[in-house]
C-alpha cells in the first residue's frame, strides 16, 4: 500500500438498489459480480479482469432519514485516518463519518472546507491490485472537483495528502487546475458556477468506446445527462446518472464510423441527485488530460 498513499485506492457506491446497480454497472462498464456479504453486513464487489475494482453498499437508513441519495464515494490511501481526521478539522473541513473499523479497513468520510464529500482508508483490504496506469479498462481514469474555490482549496489537499499542481496551461482565463499524487497526474480541479450549489467529487471510468457505451447506459434505465464530447486530447466523455440516481461519467475512445462529432469547445450540463444540483458550463482550453 506504500504506492498508493496519497491517491484514491478505492471506490464505493451507496446505493437504495445494490442488485439492480450491480446489474446496470456491468453491463455498462463490463463488471463482474462478486458478492463479498457477511451475516452482519451486504457488499458487492465489481471486478474488472480478475481484481476488485469498487463496492457497492446500501446508503445506510440514517442518511436517508436526512435526505442522502445514492452516490459514489473516492477512498485516499492515508497512513493514519486519525491522524488525518484530526488535521482536517484544524483545517476547517468537516468529519462526517469519525474513523472506525470496516470491511475494507480503517475508514472515515469527510468533507473539504468548501463541502465537497471523500473518504480516507488506511489497511486497505481490497484494490491493492489495482494498476497503476490510468488507462485501464473499467478502472477510475480521472478524478474530477467542482470547487467553490478551486485556488483556494487547492492548498487543502497539497497540505493534507501532498497533492502537488501539474502541468497545465495557464492565463487569465485558465478554469482547470490539474493535481499529481506521487508524480502522476490523476484529476482536475475546476471552480464551480454559482448554479451549481455544491461542491462534489466526479469519477471517471473508463470504457472502450464511448459511443456504445452511452447506449449501453439508455438501455439500462440510466440517463445521460451530458455527452459525448471530446477533449483536446481526442479522449470523449460522458456525464451520467445510473437508474437510482447517482451521478458518474465515463471517457474513452470513440469509434464514429461516420457519425456526426459534436463541438469540442463546450461543456454544457444538468444534473440533480437529492439536495445536491450541479449545471453550468464549462469552456474548454486546450489542457492536456
Amino acid at each position: 500500500m506504500v504506492d498508493q498513499l496519497g491517491r484514491f485506492a478505492w471506490y464505493e457506491l451507496l446505493t437504495t438498489d445494490m442488485p439492480a446497480a450491480a446489474a446496470f454497472y456491468g453491463k455498462v462498464i463490463g463488471w463482474a459480480v462478486e458478492d463479498a456479504s457477511t451475516p452482519e453486513f451486504a457488499y458487492t464487489l465489481l471486478t474488472a479482469g480478475d481484481a476488485p475494482a469498487v463496492g457497492l453498499m446500501h446508503l445506510p437508513e440514517e442518511g436517508l432519514r436526512l435526505g442522502a441519495r445514492p452516490r459514489w464515494v473516492g477512498y485516499v490511501a492515508v497512513d493514519d485516518v486519525d491522524a488525518k481526521a484530526v488535521q482536517i478539522r484544524r483545517r476547517g473541513g468537516a468529519i462526517l463519518v469519525t474513523p472506525t473499523a470496516s470491511n475494507i479497513g480503517r475508514i472515515s468520510v469527510v468533507a473539504d472546507p468548501q463541502g465537497a464529500t471523500f473518504a480516507l482508508v488506511s489497511g486497505l483490504t481490497y484494490g491493492q491490485r489495482q494498476p497503476s496506469g490510468l488507462d485501464e479498462p473499467g478502472r477510475v481514469g480521472w478524478h474530477e472537483l467542482l470547487a467553490e474555490d478551486r485556488n483556494k482549496i487547492f492548498p487543502f489537499y497539497g497540505e493534507l495528502l501532498g497533492w502537488q499542481k501539474a502541468h497545465a496551461e495557464t492565463g487569465p482565463a485558465d478554469l482547470y487546475e490539474l493535481f499529481s499524487a506521487a508524480g502522476q497526474t490523476i484529476g482536475g480541479m475546476l471552480t464551480k458556477l454559482p448554479s451549481v450549489s455544491q461542491p462534489c467529487w466526479l469519477y471517471y471510468f473508463n470504457v472502450d468506446d464511448i459511443g456504445a457505451a452511452a447506449k449501453r447506459v439508455d438501455a439500462g434505465g440510466g440517463r445521460v445527462l451530458q455527452g459525448p464530447i471530446e477533449l483536446p486530447d481526442g479522449c470523449w466523455i460522458l456525464r451520467c446518472a445510473d437508474p437510482q440516481g447517482a451521478l458518474f461519467a465515463l471517457q474513452g475512445a470513440w469509434d464514429q464510423k461516420g457519425t456526426e462529432r459534436p463541438s469540442a469547445s463546450e461543456l454544457n450540463w444538468s444534473a440533480r441527485w437529492g439536495d445536491v444540483a450541479s449545471q453550468g458550463k464549462l469552456i474548454l482550453h486546450k489542457t492536456k488530460r
